[in-house]
């Protein structure tokens, strides 16, 4: 069965950056179904880039790995121009690389801080100027940033990532200001609560947290991975060529509400 043409992404290119595991190789999975040739980006390891490809390029596929740290200029602007001599043109960039602290504020470190804010809010931009300027030439480009729940909502311990997730949103915003003009759309989704391998431990009947993730949601659920492949595809291709600057909460409804009473 041929694809809808508005999430039609055959012939296009695809960065995915912190995608060896969890959400974002679940996303490179979503980009390549529909058609994409997926690159596969990490910074720690050689081996589960290569786990990653091969897990798409058995599926049948088409998908190659880059390693490179974001937060370094020099090697960004080396791999982008690596990527589209052998691989093609970028055409849509997924800044989901990021990392987080679960530390109190008080306890917080500057140095902590500041490799917090490094990953998740300057990385992107570092990862961005290199890939849009060529977006630019061309006059065509998608750019999903990966934002978050805590773009909106605070929470215990997690002030600096809550803070370069609160600073994504409006770097997506202030992009899209700046390059709608040139037919770039620049849009976030930020995940809710995912059934991952992190959150494995957790995950099991009777985990204060999981219970209350369960009760706070009102899907009453954790999500899937899967479910935020929708929202890729989306945002990735031509339907969404007129949306610009926004961020997609896919959270199974978290966001809509204060949550149950406690009595309820």
């Amino acid at each position: 069965m041929s694809q809808h043409p508005l999430f039609d992404l055959t012939g296009k290119v695809a960065l995915v950056t912190g995608a060896t595991h969890g959400l974002g190789l679940a996303m490179a999975e979503g980009l390549a179904s529909a058609g994409a040739t997926v690159v596969i980006n990490g910074h720690s390891s050689q081996e589960k880039i290569a786990r990653a490809v091969a897990q798409l390029t058995d599926q049948g596929y088409k998908a190659v790995g880059y390693q490179f740290n974001v937060c370094d200029e020099t090697e960004v602007e080396q791999a982008v121009s690596q990527i589209e001599t052998e691989v093609g043109a970028i055409d849509i960039l997924v800044n989901n690389a990021g990392i987080i602290k679960r530390i109190p504020l008080l306890e917080l470190s500057v140095e902590d801080w500041q490799q917090v804010i490094h990953t998740d809010l300057t990385g992107v931009f570092i990862m961005s100027k290199a890939v849009v300027k060529n977006m630019v030439a061309r006059k065509q480009g998608k750019v999903i940033n990966i934002c978050s729940m805590m773009s909106e909502l605070g929470r215990d311990s997690v002030g600096a990532y809550a803070a370069a997730k609160g600073g994504l949103k409006m770097l997506t915003q202030n992009m899209a200001t700046e390059w709608a003009r040139h037919n770039i759309q620049v849009n976030g989704i930020g995940p809710g609560y995912f059934a991952t391998e992190q959150t494995a431990p957790i995950r099991v009947p009777g985990n204060p947290m999981n219970e209350f993730i369960i009760q706070r949601t009102p899907a009453g659920k954790w999500g899937d991975p899967n479910d935020l492949q929708g929202a890729a595809i989306f945002l990735a291709g031509g339907a969404s060529d007129f949306i610009n600057g926004q961020v997609v909460y896919v959270d199974g409804g978290i966001l809509a509400t204060i949550g149950k009473p406690a009595n309820e």
